[in-house]
């Protein structure tokens, strides 16, 4: 008898419990609605409903000829199958006080250079973040899968975890209700692979917690039905914003990503370089079955960083642009977990190429080779003009001086370099990788003739029709998050120059806080003499 009276105290104490949590949960809830409607604004799944509702209410197609898009970050950009199109959806856009999030759907025609908005009734809500894949089916198809909706104070945060299709035959979206398929989630990577679509990857955040995965899902296009894929092998430890792309064998192939973890009770951010090749079991024939292997790289490697964009090219050739790497000094080991997430960062605009052959990768750093040959100017020029003056004896001399100074600069380390950008000041670091043996300077790429899109990070390119499309990204500038619109193209037969298709204009209205308010607010707090309120570095 005790044991069962044991046991109804211990089953009575667990109901207990969860009735606790339930009344502290819905406390919780009535805490958030006060809270929100201070703000002007509803719970965030009542928005995305709202929302949904008013989509449903449009009842006719309409094609609009319009403009370039506006400032927007986390959109997708995908280049049509089988037109001379891209198509682009989604995203968003953060002025410093405000969110905008967007489901817009534009198709900029390569052939007219002409942007076109296609308005379909009962549309996806506004996301960000998700992920888009077109195939060939049916007359051409764009399939979108989860993402994330932000409410305009950007207190709330609500994870899809829908799908749905485009038809561009009959311009219309569809919602598709299949079960057992991923949870909630964005930030995740999704391909094609011959009649699939794999899903892997991504991360949920609630304000309360944020859960990172690694697993691994597919979609038949045909059945309509998605697998959870069984994996043997050395998989990818939990990631988001990786790079995911199809090797020329058909394998796929999964490259770096970002994740938070706690260390000492303080969230880090982890930036991962490793390489990941995956690709079905070829004994299984219910498609379940898949195997990770690790890839071992080799050549110019890009250096650590996080944020590059990635487009699949000719003869299993991928390339990668731009990316950023937060600085982390020793005093940042000590920083609290606010305080964290306020690093600089260091952004790139080199772009490196990588070909994936059985299970080794093999990159190298792009170098634009200009309009025009550089001529023999400059100091380099000057110095072989005076060694045809010189005897050779002087000549040699000068040449083992030369290659003294060039070891003395490849093994100077890290060097940053800050350009000015119009509206902002941008500080790059270039390290020993990106510099290598062959790198351009800002003079020589001026000099060639050669124009590369600024530094950033969060870019979205394609290759189509042998040539490379960049859109957009972000750089930081003290506070702000300049949230960029200009559009490049690169012919990958010539790799000579991008082209500009539009241009930078760094007009963005910032409403949040900058470094200048800061400034501000301590010169009034300041009763420090002259010297040291004339700006001057006083440390």
């Amino acid at each position: 008898m005790g044991k069962k009276d044991k046991k109804k105290k211990e089953e009575k104490k667990g109901k207990g419990i969860e009735k606790t949590a339930e009344k502290t949960e819905k406390k919780a809830k009535l805490k958030a609605k006060k809270e929100l409607a201070a703000k002007g604004e509803d719970d965030i799944e009542s928005m995305v409903k709202a929302i949904e509702e008013e989509e449903r209410k449009r009842q006719e197609v309409k094609e609009v000829v319009v403009g370039p898009p506006s400032h927007r970050s986390n959109f997708s950009m995908t280049a049509h199958s089988d037109n001379p199109e891209i198509v682009f959806f989604g995203g968003e856009f953060y002025n410093g006080q405000k969110t905008t999030m967007f489901n817009d759907l534009l198709v900029f025609n390569l052939k007219r250079s002409e942007w076109t908005q296609i308005k379909s009734p009962a549309g996806p809500p506004p996301r960000s973040s998700h992920q888009a894949c077109i195939v060939s089916q049916a007359g051409g198809q764009l399939w979108v899968f989860g993402g994330e909706f932000t409410s305009p104070s950007e207190s709330q945060f609500y994870h899809y975890k829908d799908l749905w299709v485009f038809h561009f035959a009959s311009k219309r979206w569809e919602k598709v209700t299949a079960t057992g398929g991923p949870s909630a989630r964005s930030g995740h990577r999704m391909v094609v692979f011959k009649k699939y679509l794999i899903v892997f990857g991504g991360f949920h955040d609630n304000l309360r917690d944020c859960k990172y995965f690694n697993d691994l899902y597919s979609f038949d296009l045909e059945e309509r039905k998605w697998a959870k894929l069984v994996t043997v092998g050395s998989e990818p430890s939990p990631r988001s914003a990786c790079q995911m792309f199809s090797a020329e064998d058909g394998r796929v192939v999964v490259y770096g990503g970002y994740c938070k973890e706690k260390v000492k009770k303080v969230e880090k951010g982890v930036t991962h370089i490793d390489m990941f090749l995956l690709s079905p079991d070829k004994h299984d024939d219910t498609g379940i079955k898949w195997r990770w292997q690790t890839v071992k790289q080799v050549g110019e490697r890009p250096t650590m960083r996080t944020g590059l964009c990635n487009a699949v090219g000719r003869d299993g050739k991928v390339f990668m642009f731009g990316g950023v790497m937060d600085k982390q000094s020793e005093e940042d080991e000590e920083e609290s977990e606010e305080d964290s997430d306020d690093e600089d960062g260091n952004f790139f605009n080199e772009m490196y190429s990588v070909n994936v052959e059985g299970e080794r990768a093999t990159w190298h750093l792009v170098n634009l080779t200009g309009r025009k040959e550089i001529g023999e100017k400059g100091e380099k020029g000057e110095k072989k003009r005076r060694r045809k003056e010189k005897g050779d004896g002087e000549a040699m001399e000068d040449d083992n001086v030369d290659q003294l100074e060039d070891l003395a600069l490849e093994d100077a380390g890290p060097t940053t370099v800050t350009v000015e950008s119009g509206a902002f000041t941008v500080s790059s670091t270039v390290g020993e990788a990106e510099k290598g043996a062959k790198g351009d300077t800002l003079a020589e790429l001026k000099e060639k003739d050669c124009l590369v899109p600024s530094a950033r990070f969060g870019s979205q390119m394609v290759f189509k029709g042998g040539s490379l499309y960049l859109f957009g990204g972000i750089i930081e500038s003290g506070e702000k998050d300049i949230t960029l619109k200009d559009f490049y193209s690169l012919d990958t037969n010539k790799i000579d120059s991008w082209n500009v298709i539009i241009e930078s204009d760094q007009v963005m209205e910032w409403l949040g806080e900058t470094d200048d308010d800061d400034d501000d607010d301590d010169e009034e707090g300041d009763d420090e003499d002259e010297d040291d309120e004339s700006g001057m570095d006083t440390d």
